[in-house]
């Protein structure tokens, strides 16, 4: 079989389309990018839909914690202690026990019947898991930049007659992004590494179409060689994370486009001679 074949056969394998059994003899480097790669879509989709909801569930926690009232401020103060002071594997087991022990035939609310089995699907249960754990650690980077906006901004906001919800839109939220925005990326980049915990999870592959550490522990486990999977899921995932460089560094000009050299690309010169 040709590696063009190959592609076409399993690379989009994790996601139900093409070959259903996994290739078992005469296992080959295209073989295994291709199903390393394919699983890398599972890992992409958890990072992408827990930053998309979990950035805004941290703005609304980070600005619930800097509220005056007890009501606003003790929930998120706890939900924030909660997921960033526990382990996120344990996260992801106690998070499919809890789910297990729903009613298999969902939950009755004022008559209408929930579904609930699909929280014990890797694709929902261990996305909420992933969006409740990012949006902890993101909201107390927000509310860190939130406290450190200049007064002086502040100061002009009310000088130019700012107040309330305009103030908060022009002035604080751009500020406090800015502020945030560095520490941000970093949180990303660490969400997306974790991604792969999601394999040591409680939760299933569904028909084998598993992440790619799942693909890259079938190849180690039928080779014997976990020198070739491994190194190839290291590259993936640093591949990826210069994506996640590159974007969030273009939003962190964008932020900060009013400063004197901001727009300016950040060019790699490495030292070669001392």
């Amino acid at each position: 079989m040709s590696c063009s074949q190959t592609i076409i056969d399993y690379g989009l394998r994790s996601i139900g389309i093409g070959e259903r059994l996994l290739p078992r003899t005469d296992l080959n480097l295209c073989q295994q990018f291709t199903l390393i790669g394919s699983g890398l879509i599972w890992n992409i989709y958890f990072a992408f839909f827990a930053l998309l909801f979990g950035f805004f569930l941290a703005n609304g926690l980070a600005l619930a914690k800097a509220s005056p009232s007890a009501w606003l401020r003790k929930p998120a103060e706890w939900f924030i202690f909660l997921f960033r002071g526990s382990p996120l594997f344990i996260q992801f087991f106690l998070a499919y026990q809890l789910f297990v022990l729903l009613p298999r035939s969902g939950i009755e609310i004022l008559g209408i019947t929930i579904a609930t089995s699909w929280l014990t699907k890797a694709w929902a249960g261990a996305l909420i898991v992933l969006i409740l754990n990012t949006a902890a650690y993101s909201a107390q980077i927000f509310h860190g930049a939130l406290m450190s906006v200049p007064k002086g901004d502040l100061e002009a906001a009310d000088a130019y007659g700012l107040t309330g919800w305009t103030r908060f839109r022009r002035i604080v939220w751009p500020t406090m992004m800015r502020l945030a925005w560095p520490s941000y990326t970093n949180e990303a980049i660490f969400l997306f590494h974790a991604t792969t915990l999601v394999y040591f999870s409680a939760f299933p592959a569904f028909r084998q179409q598993g992440d790619s550490l799942y693909y890259a522990s079938y190849f180690a486990g039928q080779t014997f060689n976990p020198f070739v999977a491994y190194p190839i899921v290291a590259m993936y995932f640093i591949l990826g994370t210069l994506v996640l460089i590159t974007i969030f560094g273009n939003v962190n000009r964008r932020l900060n486009r009013h400063l004197p050299g901001a727009t300016k690309k950040v060019k790699y010169r490495p030292q070669l001679i001392r």
